[in-house]
């Protein structure tokens, strides 16, 4: 499989229509289209546990509350308190990453985090959430006091950290989920080549199934976790009482 095969996109130019044709401006249709079957899925499971839960004695229903404990427990632990507001944004981006990065499953989609595009996205809404929480936890005058402490010349390298947080956690997903997206790519079309004996060897011998199990699903669930962990430690740090109070 060549590199240009490998990358290979479909664009929309929705601007080019009112003369502007810069790249910057493109948007990539494969992602596009995964995202709002990620979307979909996501919806279509809210109306399947809402019926599930009309009999809350199934096994269904059990391990739904067992994965809201778990994160309940989660964001108890990380912030030391539980809040609702946390911990519907820590469920709700897990649940989203993980999707994302396993709609690599259903043929001819591939993980919308693949793109740096999704992944700065979700760094920049992890950013924007951290931040509101700050300033209902202290007030505009007192996340603006984090600034400048312990002197007014720290402003400067305060900003640049919390703009590095953005790039960590973006780049940190995208580069992952990339490099599986780039291994399997290369297995399905280098090693097997589309060789029936290859094939056949992939399937009798598991290797399909471990590469499918470790570079979406394990990687995929791994990744989500990191990234929710990550947005939470964020938000327990801004969130924490501070010493003068």
């Amino acid at each position: 499989m060549s590199g240009s095969d490998l990358f290979h996109h479909e664009y929309w130019a929705p601007f080019k229509f009112f003369g502007f044709s810069n790249d910057l401006l493109l948007i990539n249709k494969n992602v596009v289209i995964a995202t709002w079957v990620v979307l979909a899925i996501i919806v279509t499971c809210i109306f399947l546990v809402r019926i599930a839960f009309r009999d809350k004695s199934n096994v269904v229903s059990y391990l739904i509350i067992s994965v809201v404990e778990a994160f309940k427990e989660l964001v108890e632990q990380n912030i030391g308190f539980f809040n609702f507001n946390h911990f519907c944004f820590i469920a709700s981006i897990f649940c989203f990453i993980v999707l994302c990065n396993v709609i690599s499953l259903i043929p001819f989609l591939e993980e919308p985090t693949s793109d740096l595009n999704t992944t700065l996205a979700l760094g920049l809404c992890s950013f924007v959430y951290v931040q509101a929480s700050g300033i209902c936890a202290h007030g505009i005058g007192g996340y603006l006091k984090e600034f400048i402490e312990p002197v007014f010349l720290m402003f400067p390298l305060h900003v640049v950290g919390l703009l590095a947080n953005i790039v960590s956690i973006s780049f940190r997903l995208f580069g992952n989920i990339l490099g599986g997206f780039i291994i399997s790519n290369l297995y399905v079309g280098s090693l097997l080549g589309g060789r029936w004996f290859t094939e056949v060897f992939g399937m009798m011998s598991g290797l399909n199934i471990i590469v499918t199990l470790f570079f979406t699903i394990f990687e995929g669930f791994i990744q989500a976790f990191v990234f929710s962990m990550l947005s939470l430690t964020y938000i327990s740090i801004a969130v924490a009482p501070k010493e003068h109070e």
